[in-house]
Parts: structure tokens; sequence; C-alpha cells
């Protein structure tokens, strides 16, 4: 049961669905679906059958293609990804080179003094920049 679900849960699946009917369709076809025109029918049977054929025929062609393209572009996703995700665990790993330079012993670093904003500062608002007008372009209203 759990292979089923995890079967039916893949993203390739509607995809691979699609293109496996559309395949079986056109077998059958090929293998004498048609059949049904060579047997003595009502005219409303024969009628609705080629129909429905017809636009099979026409429709699963189509069918097909998109899911054939959907099932390359999920694949070439998942192929980048995996490759992004390679090189991304690799730089993870490598140690940055003089990241950090111990001061020699017997050096003294000058640090700046800590500077608070006044309180007028603190409270001044600060107004949004008005964008440039673009020459050529009429602004919205």
């Amino acid at each position: 049961m759990e292979t089923l679900k995890k079967i039916v849960s893949n993203q390739y699946f509607p995809a691979g669905a699609v293109l496996t009917a559309v395949v079986l369709f056109w077998a059958v076809g090929l293998l004498g679906g048609l059949s049904l025109l060579h047997n003595n029918q009502p005219p409303l049977t024969t009628l609705t059958w080629i129909l429905f054929v017809y636009g099979a025929a026409v429709l699963t062609p189509l069918a097909g293609v998109v899911a054939a393209l959907d099932l390359v572009r999920r694949w070439k996703r998942n192929r980048a990804a995996a490759e992004a995700g390679a090189v991304d665990a690799l730089e993870a790993f490598e140690e940055p080179e003089a990241a950090y330079v111990e001061p020699a012993p017997g050096t003294e670093q000058a640090t700046a003094p800590a500077t608070t904003p006044s309180p007028a500062q603190q409270a001044a608002p600060v107004a949004p920049k008005k964008s440039a007008k673009q020459p050529g372009r009429k602004q919205a209203a």
C-alpha cells in the first residue's frame, strides 16, 4: 500500500498517466479497436462512436505532447536543483581563506567610542525619496 501511495503522490504521476493512456488508446486503435464500425449498428450509435473517436484522435496527440513536455520540464528542473544543491553543499564545506587575521601581540587596536544618536535625530521622520519622472512616459495618476 505504501508503494502505491508513493507512486500516486509522485510529481511525475499525472503526466505519466496521461502519456500512458494516450499510448494505450493508439495501440488499441491500431490493433482493431474500431471494429464497431464493421458491425451492423443503429446510425445514432455509429455517429456517436465516430464523434468520440474523432475527438479522441484529435485531442490525444495534443495531450501526449503536453504530458511529454511536462515530464521533460520536471526532470530538467529536478536535475538542475540537484546540481545546485551539490554546488551549495561543496561551498558550505570550503573554508574561507584569510577570513580573520589575528593582530600581532603587543599592538593595540583603537576602537571608536560608540555614539548614540541624539533624541532630536531619533524623532526626526525620514521622508521617502520622490522618484524622478522618466522622459517620454506618462506617470500613472
